[in-house]
């Protein structure tokens, strides 16, 4: 089912993440762009890159998703070639009021780690869009 997107189970706007490792290394924070249609999503993510090659340079990713209820799954595929950034497949669930998605990511069969997602308050996202609007 549709859902208008003053629902909370629809996942447009802004959202701000933090994903960590399995390992001993600082988590990286993104800002995700969605655009849910019916429960099935895409958009846009922008990260600092922390390993190998991609070390300190801004990383642009799209992602490609599907929301049932509240579980969500989404494919998010880096551009432009690093050996380190590659796709990730993302598993979560939306809470209850919609603000937060939070699960797990994976790359391959043994390198996975954990991902929260926090909307952005709507004045945050009004004054974006405004900034947007005036360039």
């Amino acid at each position: 089912m549709d859902q208008p997107e003053t629902s909370p189970l629809n996942l447009t706007g802004m959202w701000h993440g933090l994903y960590s490792y399995p390992v001993a290394m600082p988590s990286v924070s993104f800002v995700a762009t969605l655009a849910d249609q019916g429960g099935w999503f895409d958009g846009t993510t922008e990260e600092i890159g922390s390993v190998g090659d991609a070390a300190g340079r801004t990383l642009t990713a799209s992602l490609q998703g599907r929301r049932s209820d509240r579980s969500i799954t989404m494919l998010k595929i880096y551009h432009g070639p690093s050996a380190h950034y590659d796709s990730v497949h993302y598993a979560g669930e939306l809470n209850e009021d919609g603000t937060e998605i939070s699960g797990t990511w994976r790359v391959a069969a043994n390198w996975s780690g954990t991902f929260l997602m926090v909307r952005a308050r709507t004045a945050e996202t009004a004054a974006t869009k405004e900034a947007a609007e005036r360039r």
